[in-house]
């Protein structure tokens, strides 16, 4: 009898899993075309052969991160997987929030008709920030505060970028995803282990030096050029390209050897790998440093460029959509970037998605 009894808490353990994955991207498109157009000693096929990156979507002037969350979000809870009453707690991943204050998931809170028993909280993070969230989410599971955790991810870099600025505007594009993180009884973990890592002193490397409290705005701010010709401000998004690619080339593999190790796997019990979608130049290095086979590995940024938080629920929802993704499957995440800061993780694959839905109602608040 005691034997069956604990063979049955083995069976009831609660896992955290991801359940549902959707995204939204902004109506407005930059295609290479325009961009050649603008910068005339770049072709679009030069661009799109440095970066790996056709279409990136823009937020319009007036529209929000969390304006793009929430539209994702609705997605997922128009697919029917999960009721706005059922959400115990959402996690809203942004560096670009509506306010200094209050609290941008609270405002999304009241915008999705979540409950007033919802826990709500804003984390600032940027390509690595999903996979700290799978983190957090798995954490409030786990622990038993929470059943059903909504983590949505969006960012508007595009407002950070001086329209001169080549060096970041051919990469970046706006967007948001909504994932759910749910509660299922599991006598293995389906989420985990994770590794985490953290370089403050490379901070400087990708920045937007002003608009926070240790300096503010700069009214009339000097426009500068660099030896590339690329011009900005102290008030736009500042990025060291060859030191954040010497940064990612020195973590990732390693990050990559130590979830393999905690995990006890070796890299060919990995169905797929997928990485922070930075640039497909970037991506194509380290697949083939840690010689990942490229049917394993996934580049999702042709059509949205670098979504920054949102690159990886992105990429995961469009294998899922091209049936790439086998039930059960074993995912390796893996996020790095603004920080520095980096994180990994493992995933067994097992959504409630149904085929991608058409966006929901626009919201009155827009």
């Amino acid at each position: 009898m005691a034997d069956a009894q604990h063979s049955s808490a083995v069976r009831s353990t609660v896992r955290a899993a991801i359940k549902a994955i959707e995204y939204h991207l902004p109506e407005a498109v930059l295609d290479n075309r325009d961009l050649a157009r603008e910068f005339v000693d770049w072709s679009a096929d030069k661009i799109e052969a440095k970066t790996g990156i056709r279409v990136r979507h823009v937020a319009r002037a007036d529209e929000c991160a969390s304006d793009l969350g929430v539209l994702a979000a609705r997605k997922l809870l128009a697919s029917g997987v999960c009721n706005a009453a059922d959400i115990d707690f959402l996690l809203f991943c942004t560096q670009s929030p509506d306010y200094l204050l209050p609290t941008t998931a609270c405002l999304m809170q009241s915008r999705l008709g979540l409950g007033e028993s919802c826990g709500a909280l804003d984390f600032n993070l940027g390509c690595s920030g999903y996979i700290y969230g799978l983190g957090l989410a798995k954490g409030l599971i786990e622990s038993g505060q929470a059943r059903q955790v909504l983590l949505v991810t969006a960012d508007t870099y595009t407002k950070f970028i001086h329209p001169q600025d080549r060096s970041v505007r051919t990469l970046f594009g706006d967007a948001a995803a909504a994932t759910l993180v749910g509660a299922v009884s599991s006598e293995d973990a389906l989420l985990g282990p994770f590794v985490y890592g953290t370089d403050g002193t490379g901070a400087a490397n990708l920045i937007v030096p002003t608009g926070g409290m240790r300096r503010h705005v700069v009214e009339n701010a000097e426009l500068t050029v660099d030896t590339a010709g690329n011009k900005r401000t102290v008030n736009n998004l500042q990025m060291n390209g060859p030191e954040i690619f010497n940064f990612t080339l020195r973590v990732v593999p390693r990050t990559v050897s130590e979830l393999l190790r905690l995990a006890g796997k070796r890299p060919e019990d990995i169905d797929h790998f997928v990485f922070h979608q930075a640039n497909e130049y970037m991506l194509e290095h380290l697949r083939k440093k840690l010689l990942i086979p490229p049917e394993k590995f996934s580049l999702n940024l042709r059509d949205c460029g670098n979504t920054v938080s949102s690159s990886i629920p992105i990429a995961l929802r469009a294998l899922h959509q091209e049936s790439r993704l086998k039930p059960g499957g074993l995912l390796m995440l893996v996020g790095f970037g603004v920080g520095y800061s980096w994180g990994a993780t493992l995933a067994r694959w097992s959504p409630l998605n149904p085929p991608a839905l058409p966006d929901p109602p626009g919201d009155p608040a827009l």
